[in-house]
């Protein structure tokens, strides 16, 4: 892992890998417009195939494999994680569901509240 006080310099041949698979991936969307009276299978097909190869493009650059290895470690870390039992999992959304529902009856009760004292007492509308 590196140290993360040290800046990483982005090379020329790095930014312009970067630059291309932008291009690539821009040139996929407009593809997809562009072939407006082909089938939808062909459409969508343009648009995965800019994504797949502005993704291939961006790989061999420094900033895609630091992405990469981001990627495999953030996996490596949710692997690491103590996931709630379903039991946990149903009585937290239960407490969730109890909270909502006593503030909304809190908020009904203070706005009938404030309109019988504004529109009966002070100003005496019925």
């Amino acid at each position: 892992m590196s140290n993360p006080n040290v800046e990483t310099v982005t090379s020329t041949a790095d930014r312009i890998k970067l630059g291309l698979a932008f291009v690539v991936f821009v040139a996929g969307l407009a593809g997809f417009y562009a072939f407006a009276n082909s089938p939808m299978i062909a459409r969508v097909g343009v648009i995965i195939a800019g994504i797949l190869v502005a993704l291939a493009i961006a790989w061999f650059s420094e900033p895609g494999r630091r992405l990469v290895a981001f990627g495999q470690d953030s996996v490596q870390e949710t692997r690491k994680v103590v996931w709630p039992s379903r039991k946990e999992t149903i009585q937290t959304t239960v407490a969730v569901f109890a909270f909502v529902v006593v503030m909304a009856l809190f908020l009904w009760l203070a706005d009938k509240t404030i309109e019988w004292v504004l529109y009966d007492l002070l100003l005496g509308w019925k």
